[in-house]
């Protein structure tokens, strides 16, 4: 893969000029600060015009002040950049990237490169998720309209001392737009491309001098991205709303009661993915010995004939446009009847209280939240029916019924010496996954082609059920006198037309339960060693308990017909052969030797986690600090039968569950830090390292879906990590190290030279990367052979360098008490790998992109219409890349696009 090559450079030299910019966000961007924030900013060590307001240890304090990485967006900026969820929150913030795979509630969030990589939710967020205080319990939760915010923070590296659930790489606090003691109103109305339209509207009420309301509405809906060409539907479409009430009580100066309730729903298509061509990412080419793992030398596509599996899928039915046109040509061919079709439902209700008494303020938030998600698919993402989900309650679904609770006290003490915070959490979160994936009508036709291109693939037919048809008398001695496979010549045959009944079976419906009960206390204290140096010590003990249990409904008769068929061959020559006929028989352990069968397991862990942190203000527009950070994230269970054990390997009668657990990943993060900050300018640099022990990684290795630990090894491996052996490249458990390394610098700057003009701009340099010499656990047991790329390479959807860009000028016109808007923001980013497992083919180049809006507003902003665009020059770039299921050892590739380019007209008036 190309570094940040110079059109890349040319391509962000011309944003910065043309933006006349110096990063993103954090110091002072639009913000706008209430009433009940005076005192902070009278207080704070800055020059004061452009103070923002954050909590990001705990208190409210102001951003220059805290010596820790943060970003902090106010909800105007929000306004002008559009952000409607998490998702967009990637054009303002460099650090962050969030993307999505093949069901939005499987979306991820990464800081630094570092976040939760896969798709199965037994693994939680590396990066997490809180609105209004209370924890989302994966940050794909938060993939759905979010309405008004007040602001965003993006806290990066290592969390935990400050309250809530703890994080490895950082969080994303969500703040939406609280209720106030004035009577207002708002509505908004967009229509865009795609048929899209989008309503907001809103109204704020006192109800009393004590208590206000406040209650926020969203409804969106649009045309797919996707043209489903055989069932005449569009596909990636949006059709959803959020509904949003509040209630605020202030009896006293005191005490603060605010409640929350919300309900959301998605009743959406997603997602389809495209064939990857070489046009697009130049690798996806056949390789040398038709062998994955070896780099293409110029090849033919992957998608040409000259990859044996093309012609068995023309053969079966695949369109050939599908296989030749752009990667970007949204045109898909589904399955006949297949759907995308899916659901989700998010509610939630939460208070929190703010009780002042004395110099000591007790806070308290409480939450229950649930969420629930199916979504059908054609999950081979092909023409051909190998592999599907249909649409229903069992549709690859998955339910959150969370509690949480949290504690805090915090004061001063020693005649304010110490800032001291103590505080507890508790969450009870109920996951419930459900699954009825099933093979295909043509499945058992494919899986013998693989088996016959194995054989000879002179001999493949697709078009008998066997993939032989009257090429069968070539093996079993009717043309020859001779049978092929000698004696077993006909358990092979027998093993094949086993394996072509094969189709439309599999998952009646296989449930996975998991408990989680997680409490933790915490400190966080503030030590003022002197007036300008500040010691801060942060300690958290964590306690988790998860409860699983499974159960199984499964009526492939014929996975257990192939081991009868074939066991007896494991131990002889052709034992290959046999292993590859009940493999892809019970492929994913889908076989009806599991129905009926239910397991169970328990697994308990307790971790420390910490901070030190050390800042001096020299002066009071200038910081600068050290810090140290130990963070966790939980173990828990791979929710996948894929994972119990090898096809081969598989007996119902002595299935252990703990082959489904993997261990907790921790973290020791290091960073310095500089910030500066002014009326009319601000910013911010930081370097960082963090090390990652048992990183968890989720990926396909050809057979199952299996969850890695990685680690590293301080002794060299000879590259026996890098082999097709399993079984070497072992580590000694003393010489086990962290194998995970995300080390960079960020850097962020505003600048408001005028009243109606702000500028910022951010730039992240991080070299996230996996060590030269890399085992699985930390026992130093050997990398598993399907990620022998990663050892010395990047992470995936880990770009080294990344900025990001705004202008926003609102002038006023004249003195009609009109005012223009004229907002520019860009995301510019260097290439990088998106498959989790490294392989050519998969690589993402450079690419910038660009939103703008521009309008007029009316007096005191009564009014307003606008004109935006989000992705302006309509930039062709994917999300994420994966090898297209079951298509044969040299794998093609699909891809997960993203969105092209948007635009529209919006109106707004309120009061």
């Amino acid at each position: 893969m190309s570094k940040f090559g110079l059109r890349h450079q040319c391509a962000f030299g011309a944003l910065a000029c043309a933006l006349a910019l110096t990063p993103a966000m954090a110091q002072a961007q639009d913000a706008a600060t209430s009433v009940d924030d005076t005192d902070l900013i009278d207080n704070a060590e800055v020059d004061g015009g452009n103070v923002i307001i954050v909590r990001a240890q705990g208190r409210e304090q102001a951003l220059s002040d805290v010596p820790v990485a943060v970003s902090a967006v106010s909800g105007e900026m929000l306004e002008k950049s559009g952000v409607a969820d998490i998702r967009d929150l990637n054009q303002v913030a460099p650090s962050l990237l969030v993307s999505s795979t093949g069901n939005e509630a499987n979306g991820s969030a990464r800081i630094r490169g570092i976040g939760t990589v896969g798709d199965n939710p037994g693994l939680e967020s590396s990066v997490a998720v809180f609105v209004d205080g209370v924890y989302r319990s994966r940050s794909g939760n938060a993939l759905s309209e979010l309405g008004p915010l007040d602001r965003v923070e993006i806290l990066r590296g290592p969390q935990g001392t400050l309250g809530g659930r703890n994080s490895s790489a950082g969080l994303i606090n969500i703040y939406t737009a609280p209720p106030e003691f004035e009577f207002s109103g708002y509505g908004a109305f967009t229509y865009g491309n795609y048929d899209a339209i989008k309503v907001e509207a809103g109204i704020n009420a006192p109800l009393g001098d004590t208590v206000a309301a406040r209650i926020d509405g969203v409804y969106f809906e649009r045309d797919g991205f996707y043209n489903d060409v055989v069932n005449d539907v569009r596909i990636n479409d949006r059709d959803r709303y959020l509904v949003r009430g509040q209630l605020l009580f202030e009896p006293t100066s005191d005490l603060s009661i605010r409640l929350v309730g919300d309900y959301s729903n998605k009743d959406e298509a997603c997602c389809a993915a495209t064939f990857v061509q070489p046009e697009f990412a130049p690798l996806a080419r056949v390789s040398p010995g038709l062998d994955r793992y070896n780099r293409p030398e110029g090849g033919p596509a992957l998608t040409s004939t000259d990859n044996p599996i093309i012609p068995i899928l023309l053969g079966l039915g695949q369109d050939p446009r599908g296989l030749t046109q752009s990667t970007f040509n949204r045109d898909i061919y589904v399955s006949p009847g297949r759907s995308y079709q899916g659901e989700t439902e998010d509610w939630g209700i939460s208070g929190e209280v703010n009780w002042n008494f004395g110099d000591v303020t007790l806070t308290s938030i409480t939450g229950y939240r649930e969420y629930s998600n199916f979504q059908g698919s054609d999950t081979d993402y092909t023409q051909v029916d190998l592999l599907y989900r249909a649409p229903g309650p069992n549709a690859g679904a998955r339910e959150f019924k969370t509690f949480t609770q949290e504690f805090r006290l915090n004061g001063t003490a020693f005649n304010d010496t110490l800032d001291w915070l103590i505080g507890a959490y508790y969450a009870n979160e109920k996951l419930e996954t459900r699954d009825n994936l099933r093979f295909g009508n043509d499945y058992g036709t494919f899986a013998n082609c693989r088996i016959a291109l194995a054989i000879n693939p002179a001999l493949a037919n697709p078009s008998a059920d066997n993939c032989l048809g009257a090429n069968v008398a070539a093996l079993d001695g009717t043309l020859t006198g001779t049978p092929a496979f000698g004696p077993a010549t006909p358990l092979i045959i027998a093993g094949m037309n086993n394996l072509a009944q094969v189709r439309d079976i599999g998952s009646n419906g296989d449930r996975y339960n998991q408990t989680s009960e997680n409490f933790a206390v915490f400190t966080h204290n503030i030590v003022h060693v002197t007036d300008t140096v500040d010691l801060t010590l942060g300690l958290r003990y964590t306690n988790e308990t998860k409860d699983f249990d499974a159960a199984f409904s499964n009526d492939n008769v014929f996975c257990p017909q192939s081991r009868a068929l074939l066991d007896g061959l494991l131990a002889t020559p052709l034992g290959g052969l046999a292993a590859g006929l009940i493999g892809l028989s019970c492929q994913g352990n889908s076989t009806a030797e599991l129905d009926g069968v239910t397991l169970s397991d328990q697994r308990k862990e307790d971790e420390f986690t910490g901070t030190a942190i050390l800042s001096w203000k020299p002066d009071p527009d200038w910081m600068v600090y050290g810090s140290y950070s130990k963070g966790y994230k939980a173990g828990g269970f791979n929710l996948d039968r894929s994972a119990l054990a090898l096809p081969v390997e598989f007996d119902a009668a002595t299935l252990d569950p703990s082959a489904l657990q993997f261990d907790a990943e921790t973290v020791d993060a290091f960073e310095v830090g500089v910030k500066y900050s002014a009326r009319d300018w601000g910013f911010s640099v930081a370097a960082f390292r963090q090390e990652f022990s048992n990183f968890q990684l989720n990926t396909f290795n050809g057979t199952v879906f299996l969850v890695q630990n990685i680690n590293g090894c301080d002794t060299d491996l000879g590259g026996a990590d890098r082999d097709g052996d399993g079984t070497t490249g072992s580590c000694a458990a003393e010489n086990v190290a962290p194998g995970v390394i995300a080390q960079g610098v960020e850097f962020e700057a505003s600048v408001s030279p005028i009243r109606d003009l702000t500028m910022t701009m951010g730039l992240t340099y991080a070299d996230t990367s996996y060590e030269d010499n890399l085992v699985g656990q930390d026992n130093g047991s050997p990398l598993d052979p399907a990620l022998r790329l990663l050892p010395g390479d990047n992470l995936s959807n880990a770009p080294e360098v990344t900025a990001t860009a705004s202008l926003s000028w609102t002038p006023p016109i004249g003195n009609s008490g009109l005012s223009g808007l004229f907002f520019l923001n860009a995301r510019t980013t260097d290439d990088f790998n998106t498959g989790s497992d490294l392989l050519y083919g998969k690589e993402q180049d450079g690419f910038t992109l660009v939103n703008g809006r521009v309008g007029i507003t009316g007096p005191d902003r009564r009014w307003g219409v606008e004109l935006w665009a989000n992705n302006l020059f309509d930039i062709d770039y994917s999300q994420v890349a994966f090898n297209t299921p079951f298509v044969a050892e040299q794998q093609t590739y699909s891809a997960f696009l993203a969105e092209p380019r948007t635009y529209g007209i919006t109106v707004r008036a309120g009061f």
